[in-house]
C-alpha cells in the first residue's frame, strides 16, 4: 500500500458528514487559507462537487478525510479516480476537538477543519480506502448480512421460547430446535394446547411427514405426550395476549429463516466464483459459513499487508500493552472492525474440534489456568499467522505439513499432546 504524505496532493479536503448534507473544509496544500462549504447528501450533488474538484485541480489528487469506512457517502466518493479517501476514527476527532475546545464547543465545520488538521499532522498514521473488487465488497456485506440475521433470528427465538414458557411450554420440549419450519408451522397451525389436544393423531402424523419427519419413535413420543400433556394455565386473561404475541413472532421468525436462506444462497455463488476459494476450504473448522467470511476478511489484494502482524492488529487480535511508571498491563484492543474480530474468535473456537495442533494447544493453555476466551483469542493469533502465510502464496492448508513444522521446530505443544 502506497504511503501518502501532503505533498502528493493539490488539497486536503476534510467532510463532516451527516444525513442530509455535508460540511466540507477545503485546503489547497500551498495555501493557509480554508474554504467551507455545504453540499446535500445526493448522489447528484456529491457527482458535481467531486467533478468540480476535478476541473479545479486537473490531473492531480485530492485528499479526502472522513469519519467513515463504508456507507452512502463512501460508496459515492470512491468510484472517482482523483479522490484519495482517508478514514479517521470518529474518537480521534472527538478527542482532538476536546484537547483545542475545553469549552465543550462542537459544530459542524469545525470538525471538518479539524480532519484537515488531522490529515495534515498524521496522514502516515491513517488508513486509506482502497475498495475490493465488485465480488469482494458484494461477498463482504452478503456475510455481515447474513451474521446480522442470525442474530436477530436467536433474540427472536428467545422472545418465542420466554412467551410460549407463559402458557404452552410443552410445545418447547417437542422441539429442541426453534429456527426450524416444522416448530414455526406447529405452532402457526396449533398455537395453544387446547387446539393441539382436539387433533387426531392421523393428522399430527401427516403433519410431521410432510415435514420430513419420518423417525416413529420420536412421531409417537410427540404425540403421546400431546395427549397426556397438562395445561399451565387455563386463565384466558394470560393464554389470548400471549397467544396473539406468538402468533405475531412466528410470522416474523418464518420471514428470517427464508431471508437467511436466501442470503445462503447467494453467498454460496460468490464463493464459488472466487479463486481463493480453495485457501479457504482448507481451513479446520470454517465449514461453509466462516471459509467465505474468513475469504473476506483477508480479501483478494495481497499487496494490503506486509506482513500478518498488521492484520493481527486491524482485526483487533493483537493485545495492546500499555506501560506507565512502573506498571505495564495487556488488554485487547478497544477500536477495530467488531464483524472480522467476531470471524476471528469463531473460527478459532470451530477449529478445536478439526485440527490437532488447535486442539492440544487449547488443553496446554487450560492446563495452565487460562480462561476459555483468552485461549481462543491466543489461537485466533496464531491462525491468522498461518493463514496469512498461505494466502501470500497462494497454497492450501495442511494439517500434516504444520504438524511436520512443528516437529522439526521441537515444539514443546506436540510433547505436551503426547504426554498428555
Amino acid at each position: 500500500m502506497k504511503a501518502y504524505n501532503i505533498n502528493d496532493f493539490a488539497a486536503l479536503i476534510g467532510i463532516d458528514w451527516a444525513d442530509k448534507k455535508h460540511d466540507v473544509c477545503e485546503h489547497q496544500v500551498h495555501n493557509k487559507k480554508h474554504h467551507y462549504s455545504i453540499i446535500k447528501s445526493t448522489p447528484e450533488a456529491l457527482h458535481d462537487w467531486a467533478m468540480s474538484l476535478k476541473k479545479r485541480y486537473p490531473n492531480q489528487k485530492i485528499a479526502v478525510a472522513c469519519e467513515l469506512k463504508k456507507g452512502p457517502l463512501i460508496y459515492t466518493l470512491t468510484k472517482y479516480n482523483h479522490l484519495v479517501l482517508f478514514t479517521i476514527n470518529p474518537s480521534a476527532v472527538a478527542n482532538f476537538r476536546k484537547a483545542f475546545t475545553p469549552s465543550g464547543a462542537k459544530d459542524d465545520p469545525t470538525d471538518a477543519l479539524l480532519q484537515v488538521e488531522i490529515l495534515t499532522l498524521h496522514m502516515d498514521k491513517l488508513s486509506i480506502i482502497e475498495p475490493e473488487s465488485a465480488a469482494i465488497r458484494s461477498l463482504a456485506q452478503l456475510v455481515e448480512y447474513r451474521r446480522s440475521l442470525v442474530q436477530d433470528s436467536v433474540d427472536l427465538s428467545n422472545k418465542i421460547t420466554a412467551t410460549l414458557k407463559n402458557y404452552y411450554p410443552q410445545a418447547l420440549e417437542w422441539f429442541k430446535e426453534k429456527d426450524t419450519y416444522i416448530f414455526c408451522d406447529f405452532i402457526s397451525k396449533w398455537p395453544s394446547l387446547a387446539k393441539v389436544k382436539r387433533v387426531k393423531k392421523q393428522t399430527l402424523l401427516d403433519f410431521f411427514n410432510s415435514h420430513n419427519s419420518h423417525y416413529v419413535h420420536v412421531n409417537e413420543a410427540r404425540i403421546s405426550s400431546i395427549k397426556s400433556a397438562m395445561p399451565l394455565t387455563e386463565d384466558s386473561g394470560v393464554i389470548e395476549p400471549n397467544q396473539m404475541l406468538v402468533e405475531v413472532l412466528i410470522k416474523q421468525f418464518k420471514v428470517l429463516l427464508k431471508g437467511i436462506e436466501m442470503l445462503d444462497k447467494a453467498i454460496k455463488l460468490a464463493y464459488k466464483a472466487q479463486h481463493d476459494k480453495v485457501i479457504f476450504d482448507s481451513l479446520p473448522g470454517a465449514g461453509p459459513q466462516l471459509s467465505p467470511r474468513l475469504l473476506v476478511a483477508f480479501g483478494s489484494n495481497r499487496d494490503r499487508y506486509d506482513d500478518a502482524s498488521e492484520l493481527q492488529k486491524y482485526a483487533g487480535i493483537a493485545p495492546v500493552i500499555e506501560r506507565s511508571g512502573k506498571k505495564m498491563w495487556t488488554h485487547w484492543r478497544y477500536s477495530c472492525p467488531t464483524f472480522l474480530r467476531q470471524t476471528f474468535v469463531e473460527w478459532a473456537g470451530f477449529s478445536i474440534r478439526y485440527s490437532f495442533w488447535a486442539k492440544a494447544y487449547y488443553e496446554q493453555q487450560k492446563s495452565k489456568g487460562k480462561p476459555h476466551n483468552s485461549i481462543i483469542r491466543s489461537l485466533a493469533f496464531k491462525w491468522i499467522r498461518i493463514v496469512f502465510r498461505c494466502w501470500k502464496t497462494n497454497t492450501p492448508y495442511d494439517e500434516s505439513t504444520y504438524l511436520a513444522a512443528l516437529k522439526r521446530r521441537g515444539s514443546p505443544l506436540l510433547k505436551f499432546a503426547i504426554n498428555s
